[in-house]
């Protein structure tokens, strides 16, 4: 008597796994509020750090790492709590990335615009403040592009996902091909 019962209690045990212990609702509403929380302080006090990765992929890492590693160790007593959180957190950065592609006013504000640095070989030091990039940190990037003078830089740009993009004075734009 005593085995079956300790058996039956096993198969409740693994039963409880995959049914949530915390409302559906409640579990979509702290993701919510934690994933568009982040976000938005993020966009507002976070600058953009050369050579990074975006602060949308950033924060969508960090949040389901940890909702999933929750999930994991037994944190919720469900696998279906976490598996919704990470699904909320997915969710939210798909209708961000859809509202932005859709709403241009929307987009301003979920993804930053690209910002000159460098115009005509000349740096523009208050956009660099405003990113908090040093000479050291854009000369780095020129190196990595093979430029070796800023006199060689029609324009050096940070983009939204902190990658800088640099044209240089002897990009030719390229030739037709002959016709004939």
């Amino acid at each position: 008597m005593a085995a079956e019962s300790a058996g039956g209690g096993q198969v409740k045990d693994l039963w409880k796994l995959f049914v949530p212990d915390t409302p559906l609702w409640e579990i979509a509403l702290r993701g919510s509020v934690i994933y568009l929380s982040i976000f938005f302080l993020l966009r507002v006090l976070h600058k953009r750090e050369s050579g990074s990765t975006g602060v949308t992929d950033l924060l969508v890492i960090v949040l389901i790492a940890d909702a999933a590693q929750n999930a994991m160790a037994d944190d919720y007593t469900s696998i279906a709590d976490g598996v919704l959180l990470v699904s909320v957190i997915i969710g939210w950065a798909y209708l961000l990335d859809a509202i932005a592609y859709r709403w241009p006013a929307a987009a301003r504000i979920i993804n930053p615009k690209s910002l000159v640095l460098v115009r005509d070989g000349r740096m523009l030091r208050r956009n660099m403040r405003r990113e908090l990039i040093t000479e050291d940190e854009l000369y780095s990037q020129l190196r990595r592009q093979g430029i070796e003078r800023l006199d060689d830089v029609k324009e050096v740009r940070i983009e939204s996902e902190a990658n800088f993009s640099v044209i240089s004075r002897n990009t030719h734009k390229p030739s037709r091909p002959d016709v004939g």
